[in-house]
């Protein structure tokens, strides 16, 4: 088998045991890229072949000793890597080259992974489906004529189709989680405050995106997590958590898990994906896992009231510097921040009221049940060309995000999530279940996974195209 599809942990294994060098797997991903990339367009900015090479020549003559020493690795175009352009998908920023590395990337860097290049990303973030004007469209390697999702879609295809092992990605409304159902890869969003952000601008107000790992298994999920975690001192929120470290021994035996389904018929669904997530929870109930309905524990248009209004005020916040040049945005930035800056202050007040309502309920849930599982997506992946998706079986949504409503309770509060794969729908097109836990519970979740995957290993089946 070649060296890409094994999982990171093995090759980092390798790599330190000498049984393989950073040059041979470059060469590998190289030419993985080579092949695939053309097809799908994940990775964009790509540096120099020559000169990835050159760096992989250096990490085997210095030793690989960090964590992902010698692993390939390409970063979400949100972020500045050094030396790479960030366009965030706008026209805006096209050809801006990253004077240095955020957080997240030096700490990568320092742990050893070797940066080749970004992964795509829908403008500015925004949207579930991976598309923009700069880079363009990335396509779905189940079915290239399908959307991959977003907007950490660059990434889950790129892990897909074998080209990484493993991926960064961002999380504010399912970023991490919709992407990887819709690629059959495993896609974290940790609780918030783990993994630290960009000490720019405000720093104490807002707290729904991170930042999140992404593999083809739950213990690279891990492997990553544990480089990517931990504070800093620029940032008011971070806190110590003990690494994640191996998840073996992972098992679903006696874990009582609670299924949230369409929240009592407020959340639509495309035919199928309750049925194949049905499946799923009884493969977790043959592992010896006790699963029960859970009716709806909160209202879910208060959720959404309380998401659509912090959401709006978080954007706009990120882009007011460029209010005076709206015509150049997509109408979805647009959309964000005039609703944004039309705030006032008693409206954000009684959003995050809402939010710690909402958040009492859920902790007196998480002490009957040791996770929460949800769909990880309400649509099956739509066609490439479609911006995004207006109604679920004749019902219109009424905003370009709302068919994503789904991911929304877990990201309000803030508590680390997995998606993890769950099967094929009857067109072969890949689905997803969020595995919800409380606050600080990451480990324990990504435990859950780790016997999910022995069970299933989904990622197995690859598409096709590869």
């Amino acid at each position: 088998m070649t060296p890409i599809f094994r999982s990171a942990t093995a090759l980092a294994g390798d790599l330190k045991a000498g049984r393989l060098t950073a040059q041979a797997l470059m060469e590998a991903t190289l030419a993985r890229v080579s092949e695939v990339n053309p097809k799908v367009n994940a990775i964009v900015s790509m540096a120099a072949p020559e000169a990835l090479m050159e760096t992989a020549r250096a990490a085997d003559t210095a030793g690989l000793e960090g964590p992902l020493a010698g692993l390939p690795i390409a970063i979400k175009d949100l972020a500045n890597a050094e030396g790479f352009e960030t366009s965030q998908g706008s026209p805006i920023f096209k050809g801006q080259v990253a004077p240095k590395d955020d957080i997240m990337v030096a700490r990568l860097r320092a742990a050893g992974a070797i940066v080749i290049g970004k992964t795509n990303t829908p403008e500015f973030g925004l949207g579930s489906h991976t598309f923009n004007p700069v880079h363009g469209a990335t396509k779905n390697p189940y079915d290239i004529t399908r959307s991959c999702g977003g907007s950490s879609g660059g990434a889950a295809v790129a892990l897909a189709t074998g080209m990484l092992s493993i991926a960064d990605g961002s999380d504010m409304m399912g970023s991490l989680r919709n992407p990887a159902a819709w690629n059959n890869v495993y896609g974290f969003r940790p609780s918030w405050g783990r993994v630290p952000s960009e000490a720019i601008g405000d720093n104490f107000l807002h707290q729904l995106s991170t930042l999140g790992p992404m593999a083809r298994n739950p213990q690279d999920v891990a492997l990553l997590l544990d480089v990517m975690s931990g504070p800093d001192p620029r940032q008011p929120h971070g806190y110590d958590s003990a690494p994640v470290g191996a998840l073996d021994g992972a098992s679903l035996r006696a874990k009582r898990i609670g299924w949230l389904g369409d929240w009592g018929g407020a959340l639509p669904f495309e035919d199928g994906i309750l049925e194949l997530s049905r499946q799923a929870l009884e493969q977790m109930q043959a592992a010896g896992a006790v699963v029960e309905d859970v009716a709806p524990p909160f209202p879910l248009e208060k959720i959404w009231e309380s998401w659509t209004t912090l959401r709006s005020w978080s954007v706009a916040t990120g882009i007011a510097p460029l209010a005076e040049r709206k015509a150049e945005l997509k109408d979805s930035a647009v959309w964000e921040l005039e609703r944004g800056l039309a705030m006032s202050a008693m409206e954000v007040h009684r959003a995050s009221v809402i939010r710690s309502d909402w958040f009492l309920r859920a902790a007196a849930l998480f002490e009957k049940y040791d996770a929460l599982v949800l769909p990880a997506a309400q649509v099956w992946p739509f066609p490439v060309e479609a911006p995004f998706k207006t109604e679920i079986n004749g019902q219109s949504m009424d905003t370009y995000h709302r068919w994503m409503e789904v991911v929304v309770p877990a990201s309000l509060l803030g508590l680390p999530v997995l998606a993890l794969p769950a099967g094929f729908g009857a067109e072969g097109l890949p689905a997803g279940l969020q595995i919800i836990g409380r606050r600080g519970a990451d480990a324990d979740i990504l435990s859950l996974g780790a016997a999910w995957h022995e069970l299933t290993d989904w990622p197995g089946k690859r598409p096709a195209l590869t």
